[in-house]
């Protein structure tokens, strides 16, 4: 693999004179699982898979494979069990938590919850605000960042827990940065929610003004990092933001892991999330004492493994030179954007021109083509693999003149300027000559007619057709 120092410049020891430099962007950044998996074409050949999907679910690093091998013969019960690989497990699980939460900026009175993923986590955080406490929130959110706060909402009937908010996005950054101040100033609010980076063009508000705004009117701040944490360095220490929520799926763990993490009190004295074993210190008949966090709300037997390799991709992740990731993600998602404008009938999606620093997320359309055929036909003609719909965020979409769904390409530490080029000369082929397949709507889901792929020779994939139809069916969003 290239390190990052090749990515930069070469130099040729033997004479000692530089070697034209490697662009940012040209290897992979790390090593991942399955960079090296072909998949068949319509046509009868294969390719090298081209995974622009990351947003989605992103594929595991080979350090976090390589660490769940090594702990998987010492995985047993954790807490409470005095066998010898129980403490194992239990030292390793607890240690895991430390590395997320360092991985994150958490400071030192902060707490980290092990959770599915971010709507987990966020749902938890929706149950522990205080009493009585307002919601404040944005409409460009995920549904993740959007329905908690909305279904834990009594809309201001009596006897309801709390009120959620929901601003409409301002066409400007500034613009909505007033608003919100406006909003704030309104009433008092116990938490301001907002994405770390857009699931769907990967803008976000900057969160040092945000902080400072909501902080001066009382309100505590909760960011959505499920698309800002495995991208860009981020510190709750460092920002002065209360609690983030991010995934191992999109953070190069797919072992069912999330996590939250910040701040002790809500957590502490917040309605446990779920009852069960674990969370207790005692039970009566008539009455029942809770664990503070973290316990309190990790009822039942943990994701141990999950933790563990969710832990251990922060390590790897954390381990990077700086600037690393940002340079190696922004090169690969200029390099799409600058493909893809220079394209007539493509349009790049963006929630207000004044943004900036985007993560490596890229939402666009394609003339008048119906999204979902756009990616099968990537998938099918040319072993693309991207994302078309609403993305689990319909507001945001209908903000954006996409309210029937548009295509989504996202990068990662193991994208290439291969996949990137190729992503765009397929989109340049579509729109000069169109497919060279025939593709029908089954059951909702764009299809090859009369595909004749063959199936990857894998455990599991007897009934794919009879399924794939009703697996897909309405399931257009992340």
């Amino acid at each position: 693999m290239t390190t990052i120092t090749e990515l930069f410049a070469c130099v040729d020891e033997a004479s000692g004179t530089a070697a034209p430099a490697a662009r940012v962007g040209d290897a992979p950044l790390l090593a991942v699982v399955g960079a090296a998996t072909t998949v068949p074409l319509v046509d009868g050949s294969s390719r090298t898979y081209a995974n622009l999907d990351c947003a989605a679910s992103a594929p595991a690093l080979e350090s976090v494979g390589a660490r769940v091998a090594e702990v998987l013969p010492l995985y047993a019960s954790v807490h409470r069990g005095a066998g010898y690989l129980s403490q194992v497990s239990t030292a390793l699980y607890e240690t895991s938590r430390q590395s997320i939460a360092r991985f994150v900026g958490a400071r030192e009175d902060d707490v980290a919850i092990i959770t599915r993923n971010t709507t987990d986590s966020l749902n938890l955080l929706a149950g522990v605000v205080p009493h009585g406490g307002a919601v404040l929130v944005l409409d460009v959110e995920h549904h993740a960042n959007l329905l908690p706060w909305v279904q834990h909402s009594g809309g201001g009937q009596a006897g309801t827990s709390r009120v959620a908010t929901v601003l409409p996005v301002q066409p400007t950054v500034v613009a909505t940065l007033d608003m919100l101040r406006t909003e704030l100033a309104r009433r008092p609010y116990a938490l301001v929610t907002v994405t770390g980076a857009s699931n769907v063009t990967g803008e976000a508000l900057p969160l040092d003004r945000v902080v400072a705004l909501a902080h001066a009117a009382g309100a505590r701040v909760a960011v959505d990092g499920a698309q800002l944490v495995p991208h860009r360095g981020f510190s709750l220490a460092a920002t002065d933001v209360d609690y983030v929520a991010f995934s191992g799926h999109k953070t190069y763990a797919p072992f069912g892991a999330g996590a939250l993490v910040g701040r002790r009190d809500w957590l502490d004295t917040g309605v446990p999330y779920l009852a069960g074993g674990g969370a207790v210190r005692d039970v009566r008949a008539d009455r029942t004492v809770w664990q503070p966090a973290p316990a309190r709300h990790e009822a039942g037997s943990p994701n141990v493994l999950g933790a563990i390799a969710l832990a251990q991709a922060c390590d790897t992740l954390a381990a990077l030179p700086a600037g690393a990731l940002e340079a190696h993600e922004q090169a690969l998602r200029d390099r799409l954007v600058r493909g893809l404008e220079q394209l007539d009938g493509v349009h790049v999606a963006r929630i207000w021109p004044d943004s900036t620093d985007p993560v490596g997320v890229v939402t666009f359309t394609v003339a008048d083509l119906d999204p979902g055929l756009v990616a099968a036909y990537l998938a099918a003609e040319h072993g693309i693999g991207v994302r078309d719909g609403r993305f689990c965020a319909h507001p945001l979409l209908a903000h954006l003149g996409a309210s029937h769904g548009a295509v989504r390409a996202s990068v990662g530490v193991g994208t290439t300027a291969e996949h990137v080029d190729r992503l765009v000369a397929a989109l340049g082929a579509l729109l000069e000559r169109g497919t060279q397949a025939g593709y029908e709507v089954v059951d909702g889901c764009w299809s090859v007619v009369d595909d004749t792929r063959p199936l990857i020779e894998v455990q599991g994939l007897d009934h794919l057709a009879a399924t794939a139809a009703a697996a897909c069916g309405p399931a257009l969003d992340d």
